[in-house]
């Protein structure tokens, strides 16, 4: 797994940290049609978000930081505007936008997003996907951008990774409905958000009960 490349200053038209110091279900659809880019070693990879969700830490069943803080999710418990990445599966990396006050763990899983730029990379790193595929879904997207553990903690106002003003949707084309996932008490809330007729925004699954240590 390659090193962040950092970059050190804050890009023009960069989502400013007051974006981020709110709660999560304030800032979910307000990331809709923003643009993400993150640089590397092998260059940029610049997307559009369609599709995100919102967790509230010690208010959601559903999040990791419902139980506390550990080890895996003390990113969440900082302050907003940086990246938590986490390990899922055994197999896949996962990012989110942290949100709220420092010390509050909310956070917003990227799930889905339009590729705009770097698609010879992107391509790469996805081993051929469909275009489609290749940032449908939180796994792909973030392979997609080059996001491993390295990334985790990262600061989004100056970092390889930052959120761009892009171009946020009408809010007609917003909609809303419960979280990929999910089970329990957290099942039913609807906190994921997406823009309607998009492609690349990922189906709909239930719950699967795994096997898993909690995080």
């Amino acid at each position: 797994m390659g090193q962040a490349r950092r970059s050190g200053h804050r890009l023009s038209g960069s989502l400013p940290r007051s974006f981020y110091a709110r709660s999560s279900l304030d800032v979910a659809p307000d990331l809709l049609g923003r643009d993400v880019l993150a640089g590397g070693p092998d260059g940029v990879v610049r997307v559009r978000l369609v599709e995100v969700e919102a967790y509230l830490g010690s208010e959601d069943p559903g999040s990791h930081a419902f139980r506390g803080r550990t080890q895996r999710n003390a990113t969440m418990f900082g302050p907003p505007g940086h990246l938590y990445v986490y390990f899922t599966y055994g197999m896949h990396w996962c990012m989110n936008v942290v949100c709220a006050a420092a010390g509050v763990p909310e956070a917003v899983l990227l799930r889905a997003a339009v590729l705009l730029e770097g698609a010879d990379i992107a391509v790469e790193r996805r081993h051929g996907s469909p275009a489609r595929d290749l940032a449908r879904g939180p796994a792909r997207l973030a392979q997609a951008l080059g996001v491993d553990r390295a990334w985790d903690g990262i600061d989004l106002i100056a970092g390889p990774l930052q959120l761009l003003a892009g171009e946020p949707p009408d809010a007609a084309a917003i909609r809303t409905g419960p979280r990929v996932g999910v089970s329990g008490a957290g099942a039913v809330a609807p906190w994921r958000f997406w823009i309607d007729g998009v492609p690349e925004v990922s189906a709909y699954r239930p719950a699967v009960r795994r096997k898993r240590s909690a995080g």
